[in-house]
């Protein structure tokens, strides 16, 4: 199947950077849609949602959600499988687990498929 792996998280104190990335690898056609979505700790009870942080497509349009509109840069390479979120300006409220989601085909004409990584862990604090 399809393995989405995730790496970067970390702790940094406010105003600092970090970037995330995630490599997709496996059975893989193509990939329409890559992104990070986050979930902070406070909402990780059962049936809160993830928020969307930010998505790129196989073209290079980007989207992004506006408490991170201006500090973070999504980014893909086509190649490798692999997107990054490049995060700048960090502030405690960015502190959640980032996930990893790719909407892909397994094969040309089968239909998308979402996946998801494992989550990783960005702690913003003094």
């Amino acid at each position: 199947q399809v393995q989405l792996v995730e790496s970067g998280g970390g702790l940094v104190q406010p105003g600092g950077s970090l970037r995330l990335s995630c490599a997709a690898s496996g059975s893989i056609f193509s990939i329409n849609v890559m992104g990070w979505y986050r979930q902070a700790p406070e909402k990780q009870a059962p049936g809160k949602q993830r928020e969307l942080v930010a998505t790129i497509t196989s073209s290079g349009s980007t989207a992004y959600s506006d408490s991170v509109r201006g500090r973070f840069t999504v980014s893909r390479d086509n190649a490798q499988n692999t997107v990054y979120l490049q995060m700048n300006g960090l502030k405690p409220e960015d502190t959640a687990v980032y996930y990893c989601n790719a909407i892909l085909r397994h094969t040309a004409w089968g239909k998308p498929q979402d996946y998801w990584g494992q989550g990783t862990q960005v702690t913003v604090s003094s």
